[in-house]
């Protein structure tokens, strides 16, 4: 005789817990988000307000506003040195982001598609390097750039610049899932070589993986300023975040204080149409991985 066992009634979902929990982390990343914007909105707002008004009213709100004839003197400055430093910035970033991102996919792919022997201490080597942190390369960089006879150089920043250990990872990482093996066969036997199954198959299915780097490899480039303070010391050859600093420092000389502010707003700007271009790159080739 079989005993038929009644089902037991579902709990209803606690709701009150629910909505504490959502507030909770809801209030983290409004917190989290205000103290990202808020020296972002402090940056903007100080750079529009005019010479003698900086510390004077409300230091988050306009008063004064002469945003036009800040950037006027920011471009103007010392022979428009400011627009060398921007030249800089953008070549030392350009360069060095589109350099190391593709060095970046073929180092990932060949470590994601390819057999031989120490591929793994390689990965590992690699992905040792991504926990050490930037400042400690610098004097072995310096080292090396000195006994190659290219400090004060572009070479000097831009050689290191094209490396990103990051960047292997996540590009094998992303090989791995992404481009199927059974279509790198099917192009080899019909005839592709691998210089042709990587260019015109695995590269366009990494896509998203190499915005990615890109992006990365440009904000720390930009925004570095250890390594091209110590490698370089012609004006003319300095990236943006190495000018600033210095008027920063002329302060005292007599370098008013809305230059190095104005100049750090339009610093950014770059940064901001570099990621609002890309992101939408992103969400591209989610399902690039899949076999038909």
């Amino acid at each position: 005789m079989s005993v038929i066992r009644a089902d037991r009634p579902t709990r209803p979902p606690r709701r009150g817990t629910d909505v504490a929990s959502k507030a909770v982390v809801n209030g983290v990343l409004g917190l989290m988000a205000l103290y990202t914007l808020i020296p972002l909105w402090w940056l903007f707002v100080s750079s529009t307000k005019a010479s003698g008004y900086l510390y004077t009213g409300t230091p988050l709100w306009f008063s004064h506003f002469d945003l036009v004839t800040n950037i006027k003197n920011v471009f103007s400055f010392e022979d428009g040195i400011f627009s060398t430093w921007l030249a800089n910035s953008a070549l030392y970033s350009l360069v060095g982001a589109t350099v190391g991102t593709l060095l970046s996919a073929m180092a990932g792919y060949a470590l994601s598609k390819f057999t031989f022997r120490g591929r793994e201490s390689v990965f590992n080597v690699i992905l040792a390097s991504v926990l050490i942190p930037a400042p400690m390369f610098a004097l072995p960089l310096f080292l090396l750039m000195a006994k190659l006879d290219i400090t004060d150089s572009y070479w000097s920043v831009l050689l290191p610049s094209c490396v990103s250990p990051f960047g292997v990872y996540l590009c094998r990482i992303f090989a791995v899932s992404s481009v199927p093996d059974e279509l790198l066969e099917a192009a080899r036997i019909d005839g592709a070589g691998e210089q042709r199954t990587f260019f015109r198959i695995a590269l366009p299915l990494m896509s998203p993986a190499l915005v990615t780097v890109f992006l990365f490899q440009f904000v720390a480039i930009w925004n570095n300023y250890l390594l091209p303070s110590l490698m370089l010391n012609t004006p003319s050859l300095q990236p943006v975040t190495v000018g600033l600093v210095q008027w920063r420092a002329e302060f005292a000389n007599g370098v008013p204080p809305l230059l190095p502010i104005t100049g750090a707003f339009l610093s950014l700007i770059p940064l901001l149409v570099a990621f609002v271009s890309l992101q939408r790159f992103w969400r591209r080739g989610l399902t690039a991985g899949a076999v038909k």
